[in-house]
């Protein structure tokens, strides 16, 4: 099922031509605009007329979180305030938080963003969706909520938390689709399964999950735990917020990127050097229709790369692969780089062993030591200590043979680690760098 036939099948020639039209537009608009912008611009000595073809956005200079941390709250936004109906912020855990606002055309072009993604990922009209993003300032709760209204579907603007009481409105609900991050999505079928309900007996069709690197591992696990067909959604508030990309139920490999709206490129994060199709590296976004808060090629530091394929669902648009990780969420450990998604791959393959893991790094003189703690089920916690240590060994073992880096491994009990009811906290990096 696609929502929007005309674009998202568009032939690439003529999807292309709108691309450069809005681009140029975009760059016209943010130069005359917003100051940052007619600075880096006169920086890299480049002007909107320069815009020729697609080709020439390389000639634009990048834009970081930290640019946009720089002109908080409003520096970057391109309209006058009275034209701004909404606004969203990140949680500022690391920083100033980054502020993006919304013009009411720009509301509703992700709303029907992410309708086109809730139908990708198996929504249509009629279904009840079970929406368990966050509301608020993060941008997930509200952008999957407009979507689902705008495609006709029933919306249950759960959030996050209070879980027992979301497994009781699963069970006397009845929805047919799950939003949320794919760690709390395991969260709620333990709660479940402490309550006595079965994911099989509940109606849950699909589940659309993102916000947080995943694996294809973690998503079998999901699938069986939760009885249903799981895909991968791509968004980011400083972008537009969920929906910039989805996988298709169809395939289920890669994400469609929505290009009518957004031009994405893949970078060496080293060299800033633009990568081939195929190749992993930085992903970097241009957004083309924006009017409230536009980015001109936003260093989004998520690790994956870009695949020109046709797809048979149909869809036209550049797919993205799976995110593995961040280029500075990116442990380097003993000169190797090491991604919590790689090590989740090798933690998903033992028997006995749950998707809760920590990566906890510590130095110890001029040493990093990695520390991985994983949660064992019920039934291999309670086996002998010689047995858990012969765990221990074999994922100690697959790490070095995947990564080349040694690890300790700690078996957690079950509920060892706690739990989010957002994205869970992969890493804690005890190093002082």
């Amino acid at each position: 099922m696609i929502y929007n036939m005309e674009f998202e099948t568009m032939p690439r020639e003529a999807l292309e031509a709108i691309q450069l039209r809005r681009l140029q537009a975009t760059v016209e608009r943010v130069f005359a605009n917003v100051p940052f912008y007619r600075k880096k611009f006169a920086e890299a000595h480049v002007t909107p007329n320069d815009i020729r073809s697609i080709q020439d956005l390389r000639r634009l200079p990048f834009t970081t979180k930290q640019d946009l941390r720089d002109n908080y709250p409003f520096g970057m936004f391109a309209v006058p305030m009275d034209h701004v109906v909404r606004i969203h912020a990140s949680s500022g855990t690391t920083g100033k938080p980054t502020v993006v606002g919304y013009t009411a055309r720009d509301i509703k072009t992700w709303a029907e963003l992410m309708a086109r993604a809730l139908m990708a990922g198996g929504a249509d009209r009629g279904d009840i969706i079970h929406n368990a993003y966050g509301y608020g300032l993060f941008t997930g709760g509200l952008g999957v909520h407009y979507g689902a209204e705008l495609l006709g579907a029933s919306v249950i603007p759960v959030s996050g938390g209070n879980t027992r009481r979301q497994v009781m409105i699963m069970k006397d609900f009845g929805p047919t689709i799950i939003t949320s991050t794919p760690s709390y999505s395991l969260h709620l079928s333990e709660v479940a399964e402490e309550m006595g309900v079965s994911f099989k007996d509940l109606k849950f069709k699909y589940g659309i999950f993102g916000a947080e690197p995943w694996s294809e591992t973690m998503r079998n696990e999901i699938e069986k735990k939760l009885n249903l067909v799981a895909v991968d959604i791509y968004g980011l508030s400083e972008v537009m917020g969920p929906g910039v990309a989805i996988e298709c139920k169809e395939a289920k490999n890669g994400l469609h990127v929505f290009e009518d709206h957004f031009i994405p490129e893949i970078i060496d994060p080293e060299t800033l050097e633009p990568l081939p199709f195929g190749q992993l590296g930085e992903l970097v976004f241009t957004t083309i229709t924006k009017e409230a808060f536009p980015v001109i090629r936003y260093r989004t530091r998520d690790i994956c790369s870009l695949n020109p394929e046709p797809c048979i669902c149909g869809r036209t648009h550049l797919r993205m692969s799976r995110v593995t990780g961040r280029s500075d969420d990116m442990l380097i450990i003993r000169g190797v780089n090491v991604f919590p998604s790689q090590i989740e791959s090798v933690l998903m393959d033992i028997e006995g062993v749950t998707p809760h893991y920590q990566l906890v790094v510590d130095r110890e003189g001029a040493l990093d030591i990695l520390t991985v703690r994983v949660e064992v089920s019920e039934g291999m916690f309670s086996d002998e200590v010689k047995q858990l240590q012969s765990v221990e060994r074999t994922i100690s073992k697959n790490i070095k043979e995947l990564l080349g880096v040694s690890a300790k491994v700690k078996l957690v009990e079950p509920k060892g680690i706690a739990r989010s009811e957002g994205k869970a906290v992969r890493v804690i990096d005890n190093r002082k760098l």
